[in-house]
């Protein structure tokens, strides 16, 4: 019973629905029946022997909190992809004072994960120490990184276009005439932080006389609020922001000011988070193309899984703007300068 127990509560299941499964009992979705037996695995239960002809090998996804929702975006596709391939994936998500990275994976290598996938992990993180990720190519354990290129790690490299998402977005930006244009993105020490600056200061300098008005905070809806009312204080009539979430915390703030979007100040997100299309104004945004990526992710771990060593350097996939409502034409007149 403490067994049926710990396993409803990790499955978010009941007690029932478990003893369902593992007496491979029918009127259970195929769905919930993999999720109780991933929660077999992860907790380190043996399934029933009439079930091991079921077991596949299993594979870590280690993402961030799920706050932003294009985590939980990718850690779906993935699961769906890996599941196609008869892998069950175990998908770990840190939060602040949490589990972390570490010893996610030293849980994963317990329970003889086949590889690891890392989003937008400690690999993208300048100032972090990633020796652990050495220590792995060196154990011979399969892991790709995903969103955060280091070449120190020995193991396939799958991004997202960076540069091509603030181009992409500057060019529509232009088009509907705005030249004083704001970024808002995560804080300096994020590689996918580093890459949007350097683009957008890059572009800058070949377009545009004045400096490039940026402003770093947090890929969060606080961040954006403060990035925003940092950027409107410097007179921007557009701005490109780092996630759908920080593009929500801009929107925020150009309304705390009396002002409207679009008909005041232009926004687009980035990220491609569903719900977007639903917020007032319907938000335009640079979809990064998770298919795409998920796809080429699942590629390289399984074939590194094989023993088929897969490329090393990053795999970029250009991603797609959105046009939706929050971006209009300037308005005639709009001043340059604060």
């Amino acid at each position: 019973m403490a067994r049926l127990a710990e396993i409803a509560a990790h499955a978010g299941v009941s007690e029932a629905t478990v003893s369902r499964v593992l007496n491979d009992k029918g009127n259970v979705s195929d769905a919930t029946r993999e999720t109780v037996l991933t929660s077999v695995d992860v907790l380190g239960y043996e399934r029933p022997s009439n079930l091991r002809r079921h077991a596949v090998g299993l594979v870590g996804i280690i993402v961030p909190e799920l706050t932003n929702p294009v985590f939980a975006m990718f850690a779906q596709t993935l699961q769906g992809r890996f599941s196609a391939h008869d892998y069950t994936s175990v998908v770990c998500t840190q939060a602040p004072g949490g589990t972390q990275e570490e010893e996610y994976l030293q849980m994963l290598q317990d329970r003889g994960v086949a590889g690891v996938v890392f989003v937008s992990g400690r690999h993208a993180d300048t100032t972090a120490d990633i020796a652990h990720y050495q220590r792995l190519a060196e154990r011979g354990l399969p892991i790709v990184v995903v969103n955060g290129y280091r070449e120190e790690i020995d193991a396939p490299s799958v991004s997202t276009n960076e540069a091509a998402a603030v181009r992409i977005a500057l060019n529509h930006l232009r088009q509907l005439g705005h030249q004083r244009i704001g970024l808002a993105t995560g804080q300096s020490r994020y590689l996918p932080s580093m890459c949007k600056v350097a683009e957008f200061r890059a572009q800058v300098a070949e377009f545009d006389t004045d400096e490039p008005v940026i402003e770093q905070t947090w890929f969060s809806v606080e961040g954006g609020e403060l990035a925003g009312r940092r950027l409107l204080e410097r007179g921007v009539t557009a701005v490109i922001c780092g996630s759908d979430m920080m593009a929500l915390g801009v929107v925020k703030a150009v309304e705390q000011q009396g002002l409207s979007v679009p008909s005041d100040v232009s926004v687009i997100g980035y990220d491609g988070w569903l719900l977007t299309q639903h917020t007032s104004p319907a938000l335009t945004t640079v979809r990064q193309d998770l298919n795409g990526l998920s796809a080429a992710i699942v590629h390289a771990l399984t074939e590194e899984i094989a023993g088929r060593r897969h490329p090393r350097g990053d795999l970029l996939f250009d991603p797609e703007l959105v046009v939706r409502a929050s971006t209009a034409p300037a308005r005639p007149g709009a001043a340059k300068r604060p």
